[in-house]
């Protein structure tokens, strides 16, 4: 079951790297951020929202049964 876990060693390094450039993780957002956007402007906010929960939900629960 220790494989399951998130690794203390790598989120830390995570977290580190995110502290000292956070441009990094804005680069690796920029994705997401860009299609918030998009469905923001042709749907309006409330799609949006709608649809940035729903891909969450879907993420989780892919990654529940991957693992």
């Amino acid at each position: 079951m220790a494989g399951k876990k998130i690794d203390r060693v790598r989120a830390q390094s995570a977290l580190e790297t995110v502290r000292e450039s956070p441009a990094i993780a804005l680069v690796a957002a920029a994705p997401a951020l860009v299609v918030f956007a998009v469905v923001w402007w042709l749907a309006g906010f409330g799609t949006a929202l709608l649809l940035l929960i729903a891909l969450g939900v879907v993420g989780f629960v892919v990654a529940k049964m991957r693992s």
